[in-house]
């Protein structure tokens, strides 16, 4: 018997906030990312924290203000936003409509410290 060389994870099997975000976690999967699927209502977004390894976000629809350590920025559809290790962020949706983005994370598991 061959051994499996993918895996699916059906949308009713992944895991989902209260808040519509979804959370995948890589490394049952043997695959060195994790990731959550935003989909965030105007005005939320995650409190100020910080990864021991870079984050990638991916803004697919809606607008957000991005804090990186002392900087704030906007992001918007399209945009690509990397942030560095141990570098406080946070984000809320500062648009009318929701925003859906994806929030890359560069481990098996998601590792978050609040601050």
């Amino acid at each position: 018997m061959e051994a499996s060389m993918f895996h699916v994870i059906p949308r009713a099997e992944q895991k989902q906030s209260p808040n519509r975000t979804i959370l995948f976690e890589g490394g049952q999967y043997g695959t060195p990312i994790s990731l959550f699927l935003m989909d965030a209502a105007p005005g939320q977004g995650p409190a100020l924290h910080v990864h021991p390894y870079p984050e990638t976000w991916i803004v697919h629809s809606g607008e957000a203000e991005f804090t990186v350590g002392e900087q704030k920025i906007m992001g918007k559809a399209g945009d690509i936003i990397v942030v560095d290790p141990e570098t406080p962020h946070r984000f809320v949706n500062t648009g009318t409509s929701r925003l859906q983005m994806t929030c890359i994370h560069a481990s098996d598991r998601v590792v978050q410290t609040w601050l």
